[in-house]
C-alpha cells in the first residue's frame, strides 16, 4: 500500500488511466486478438509509477511471449475511469483493486478458482495468513493482493513524556489508551486526533467491540449494539472526555491525522501503509507506533490492502492469469519490500521489507506488525459500502461537535443502505 499523503485514506499511485484490456488497440477493450496484456493500477507519483514499472519488467522478463502493457491514473481518477471501462467492457486485462472498493467492481472481474491460481503459478497458501481475504467478497475470490495493511495507532513520545504520560505498549488496553489520551490533553494539547476517514473511525470501535458493521455475508449491521455502543464512545473522545478536538469541517478529511502530525495531537489511529512517514516525520519529533488497544473481546482488527485480479471481458485470460503470476512472483514481491514502498503480502518476501527499514526503529517495526497482523480478519462490506461511507463521513463533523449523536447517524444509515 502506498505511502500516502498524510490524510489520504488508502492509495497507492499514477498518470494517465487505462481505457484498454487485452487488447492490441487502446480502443479495442480485449476484443483483439489479445495480443497484449494490459495493466491497469493507479499511481500518485513519477516515484510510484517507476516502481509499478519495475514490477512490469519482472513480468515481461519472466514472460518474453507477451507483450505487456502499463496503464495509470491518480487514485481520484482511478476508479471513476473503471466505472466507465467496466461498462463498456473495456477492463484492462489485469486490473488493480483496493479491498474496501471490491464489492462496487465484483462484476467487473473473475471468480478465481483453484486452476486460475495454478495456470498462474500462485496458490493461496503463497500469502501471508489472511491476506487472499483482501480481495474476497461473500466468500469469492476476485483477486490476490500484492500488499497488506492493518490500522494502528502512533504517538508523540515526546509530547507524552512532557505530559508525564505513559508509554503506549504493545500490549495496551482502552483502558492504557483512556488515561494516556486523558494526561496528554493539557496546555493547549490533545491525547488523541479524532478520525474522518472510513478506517481511521471505525478502527478503534471495531477493536473495542469486536464487532464488524457488515456481517461476513455482506449485511449491513451498523445498529449492532456492539458496534453502536463502541462508536459512541469513539466520538465521546471528543463530546464527553474532551481529550480530542472537533473536527472544524467535512472537507478535512484527514483531520486527525493531521491534528498528529502538526503536533497538536499526541496519538492518531492511521494504517501501517504510513509507518516509515510517521517515524521519519519532518517535524523531527520522537515518533512511535504500537497495535491497536485490546477490548474485552481481543484486540480485533482489520486486514486491507490492495492487487490484481482478471477483467470478466479478457479476451486472453490464460495470458492475464501469467502476468498475475509475475506480478505477485517471488521475485516481484521481493522488490516490493526491499525498496520499503510497503509490505508484501507474500509471507516470503516480508522479511525483506524489515531489512530495508533504518536499523533506528526496523526493530520496533517489526515487533508492532507482527503483533498488529496476528489477529487480523478480512473486511466485510456490503453491496452499498461506499455510498455507507459517503453518506457518514460528512455527518462525522456534527458528531464531533455535538449536534448529532452517532447512534442516530448510524441508524439513519442502517435504514437507508441496509437490505
Amino acid at each position: 500500500m502506498k505511502k500516502m499523503r498524510v490524510g489520504a485514506v488508502i492509495a497507492i499511485a499514477g498518470v494517465a488511466v487505462a481505457v484498454s484490456g487485452c487488447s492490441s488497440t487502446p480502443s479495442s477493450g480485449g476484443s483483439a486478438n489479445g495480443d497484449t496484456i494490459v495493466v491497469d493500477m493507479w499511481a500518485g507519483s513519477e516515484s510510484d509509477t517507476a516502481a509499478l514499472k519495475a514490477q512490469i519488467d519482472i513480468a515481461k522478463k519472466q514472460n518474453p511471449d507477451l507483450k505487456i502493457e502499463l496503464r495509470t491514473a491518480p487514485w481520484s481518477d482511478f476508479f471513476t475511469k473503471l466505472t466507465t471501462n467496466m461498462a463498456s467492457g473495456n477492463m484492462a486485462c489485469v486490473t488493480g483493486m483496493n479491498s474496501g472498493m471490491l464489492s462496487t467492481y465484483t462484476k467487473g472481474f473473475v471468480k478465481l478458482t483453484d486452476a486460475d491460481l495454478a495456470k498462474a503459478g500462485l496458490k493461496e497458501a503463497d500469502f501471508a495468513p489472511g491476506a487472499t481475504e483482501i480481495l474476497k467478497n461473500k466468500g469469492d475470490l476476485y483477486g490476490l493482493p500484492f500488499d497488506v495493511s492493518t490500522m494502528v495507532a502512533y504517538y508523540n513520545a515526546d509530547l507524552l513524556k512532557a505530559a508525564g504520560a505513559d508509554i503506549p505498549k504493545t500490549d495496551w488496553t482502552f483502558d492504557d489508551f483512556e488515561a494516556i489520551a486523558k494526561k496528554a490533553t493539557t496546555g493547549g494539547k490533545y491525547g488523541f486526533g479524532i478520525g474522518m476517514g472510513d478506517f481511521q473511525w471505525q478502527a478503534l470501535p471495531i477493536a473495542k467491540s469486536g464487532t464488524q458493521p457488515v456481517s461476513e455475508d455482506g449485511t449491513l449491521q451498523l445498529t449492532d449494539k456492539a458496534f453502536v455502543s463502541a462508536a459512541e464512545w469513539y466520538a465521546g473522545l471528543v463530546t464527553d472526555q474532551k481529550v480530542a478536538a472537533p473536527v472544524a469541517s467535512a472537507s478535512d478529511g484527514g483531520w486527525g491525522e493531521n491534528q498528529f502530525t502538526s503536533q497538536n495531537a499526541a496519538m492518531a489511529v492511521d494504517g501501517t501503509w504510513n509507518a516509515v512517514s510517521y517515524l521519519k516525520n519532518e517535524a523531527g519529533f520522537d515518533a512511535g507506533v504500537v497495535p491497536l488497544p485490546k477490548g474485552d473481546k481481543g484486540d480485533l482488527s482489520l486486514v486491507l490492502g490492495s492487487g490484481f485480479g482478471i477483467a470478466e471481458t479478457c479476451k486472453n485470460k490464460d495470458a492475464a492469469l501469467k502476468v498475475l503470476g509475475s506480478l505477485l512472483s517471488k521475485d516481484s514481491q521481493d522488490y516490493i519490500a526491499s525498496s520499503g514502498r510497503s509490505y508484501p503480502a507474500r509471507a516470503e518476501s516480508q522479511p525483506l521489507y524489515f531489512e530495508s527499514l533504518d536499523p533506528k526503529y526496523r526493530d520496533q517495526v517489526k515487533e508492532v506488525f507482527e503483533a498488529a497482523f496476528k489477529n487480523v480478519e478480512g473486511q466485510h462490506v456490503s453491496d452499498d459500502w461506499g455510498k455507507v461511507g459517503t453518506f457518514i463521513q460528512p455527518q462525522l463533523v456534527s458528531v464531533y461537535n455535538g449536534q448529532e449523536s452517532m447512534k442516530k447517524v448510524l441508524e439513519d444509515a442502517q435504514q437507508q443502505f441496509g437490505k
